[in-house]
């Protein structure tokens, strides 16, 4: 897997249309130290993109508790 540096510091997404008069797609924006980058979906990728993300929350353990 990729060694990866960098990490959102804010996620979106919106189903708005970008621009404004695109009502068919989804918008994912990601803000970093870097910059912003936008990803578009149409509602297949984002049905699917929504699956995966649901089913990879499910598999997730509870967060552990600190114990002072």
């Amino acid at each position: 897997m990729t060694s990866r540096s960098t990490s959102a510091d804010f996620v979106t997404a919106f189903a708005t249309g970008w621009p404004e008069h695109q009502p068919d797609i989804m918008v994912l924006s990601l803000t970093t130290q870097r910059g912003v980058q936008d990803f578009a979906f149409n509602k297949e990728q984002a049905l699917l993109i929504a699956k995966t993300i649901k089913e990879t929350a499910a598999k997730l353990e509870k967060p552990k508790t600190k114990t002072s």
